[in-house]
């Protein structure tokens, strides 16, 4: 994983999507353009939490740097940055993540 210069605002994440190779029951392997969207990938930046309701306090992230999640198949907005896909997210779009 490359340094990430792109720092999220707000309640806000930057997931790399975990790519999965997709293959029928009979071998086939699917290209690209026929796979379903990917729903689990690793966090890479975390923005610093939302504003509380005063606006003094910022609320805690429950997500941090190196978590695998899942997170809403449309959610989030891509970014494409040295070659690497990237999917900012809201906090609220991340479904839940994977703990040892």
């Amino acid at each position: 994983m490359a340094e990430m210069n792109l720092q999220p605002l707000g309640d806000r994440v930057i997931v790399e999507p975990i790519e999965q190779e997709e293959m029928t029951a009979s071998g086939i392997v699917l290209p690209e353009s026929a796979k379903e969207k990917p729903q689990r990938g690793t966090i890479v930046a975390v923005g610093p939490g939302r504003l509380d309701e005063d606006g003094d306090d910022r609320l805690p992230m429950d997500v941090a740097v190196g978590d695998v999640v899942i997170y809403a198949q449309y959610a989030g907005t891509t970014y494409k940055m040295n070659d690497i896909k990237y999917l900012v997210l809201n906090e609220k779009d991340i479904l839940a993540k994977f703990v040892s």
